[in-house]
C-alpha cells in the first residue's frame, strides 16, 4: 500500500507537469499509466485475499460493464453534470489507460502469478515442479487461443481497434500465449534462463525511470518520422538506450532505479510503522499489566 501510495504521488506530479505544459488543470487526472499502476495497485491488495475463480469473474464482470459505462459517459465528456464528473474520474484521458479498460489485465496478472507460485515455488519435488509447470502451459495457452479466437472473430475487425470489448479479449489472449511459449522455452531449456540476460535485464531494472524520461523522445522525433524510418529509429533507440543503462548501472546501480527507491523507501517506512505499533503495544501490555 505504501509502495502504491508513492507509485500515486509521482503520477500525480508527472500529470501537474502535462497539466502546465498544456495549461489545462484537468490534466492533473489523466489516466496515463503511472496513474492506472497506482490506482490498480490500491485496488488490488484486498482482492488478493479472495479465491482465483472469483478474480477471474470479477475481471470479466468489469470488462462487460466497461462497455456499458463507456457509451453512457461518452456522450457527456466535459460536462458539469455527474455524468461528467463521473466520465473525468473514470475515462479522463480516454485514449490513454483508464482503469477500467486496464485493471482486469492486471487482475488476470495476479492470477497467473499465484499459479506460479502455488504450483511452483511451493513445490519442492523436481519431478512435481515439472508436471505443475507443463499444467500451468496447457492452461494457459488454451485459454490465450480461445481467447484470440474470439477476440478475433467476435464483431471481426474490431479487434484492431484499440479500446475496444475485441481488442481487449484478444489483446488477454495474446499475452496468456506470449507467456505459454515463454514457459515452454523455459521447460524445453531452449535458453539457459539460469543465465543473466544482462540487456533486457537494464530495462526491467530501470523501468519506471525510462518512462518517466522517454518523453525527451517526443521532443527528439517529432514529425520527423513516416511509416518506413520509424523502424529505424526505434531499433537505434532501443540499442543506445541500453548502453545507456548498462553505463547508468556500473555508475551508479540502485540510486538511478527510481522503482528500487520506490521499493527501498517503502520497506523503510513499513518497518519503521511497524516498530511503531509494536512498541505501542508493549507499553499498553505495560500499563494494563
Amino acid at each position: 500500500m505504501l509502495r502504491a501510495l508513492f507509485i500515486f504521488a509521482i503520477a500525480i506530479i508527472y500529470n501537474s507537469t502535462v497539466a502546465i505544459r498544456l495549461s489545462n488543470p484537468q490534466m492533473i487526472w489523466t489516466w496515463f499509466i503511472i496513474l492506472t499502476i497506482a490506482v490498480s495497485l490500491f485496488i488490488t491488495w484486498p482482492l488478493l485475499k479472495i479465491r482465483m475463480h472469483f478474480r477471474i469473474i470479477l475481471g470479466i464482470l468489469i470488462i462487460i460493464a466497461n462497455q456499458f459505462l463507456v457509451s453512457l459517459l461518452l456522450p457527456h465528456e466535459g460536462d458539469s453534470s455527474i455524468y461528467g464528473g463521473f466520465f473525468h474520474m473514470l475515462y479522463n484521458g480516454i485514449n490513454q489507460d483508464p482503469i477500467l479498460y486496464f485493471f482486469p489485465f492486471f487482475l488476470l496478472g495476479t492470477i497467473v502469478g499465484d499459479l506460479i507460485f502455488n504450483k511452483l515455488y511451493r513445490e519442492s519435488v523436481k519431478n512435481r515442479r515439472n508436471i505443475n509447470k507443463r499444467q500451468i502451459f496447457i492452461t494457459t495457452i488454451v485459454c490465450g487461443i480461445v481467447f484470440i479466437i474470439f477476440g478475433v472473430f467476435f464483431e471481426f475487425p474490431q479487434f484492431l481497434l484499440r479500446k475496444s470489448f475485441s481488442w481487449i479479449i484478444y489483446s488477454l489472449g495474446f499475452d496468456l500465449c506470449l507467456f505459454s511459449i515463454l514457459l515452454l522455452i523455459e521447460e524445453l531449456r531452449i535458453l539457459k534462463t539460469k543465465k543473466s540476460y544482462k540487456f533486457l535485464f537494464y530495462y526491467s531494472y530501470y523501468s519506471f525511470t525510462i518512462y518517466l524520461a522517454h518523453n525527451i523522445l517526443y521532443f527528439l522525433f517529432l514529425k520527423r518520422l513516416n511509416i518506413f524510418n520509424i523502424w529505424f529509429f526505434i531499433a537505434a533507440a532501443y540499442i543506445t538506450m541500453g548502453f545507456i543503462l548498462r553505463a547508468t548501472y556500473k555508475k551508479w546501480g540502485s540510486l538511478a532505479s527510481i522503482k528500487a527507491q520506490v521499493g527501498r523507501l517503502s520497506l523503510i517506512l513499513a518497518n519503521t510503522i511497524e516498530k511503531r505499533l509494536i512498541l505501542k503495544q508493549v507499553k499498553d501490555v505495560g500499563i494494563t499489566g
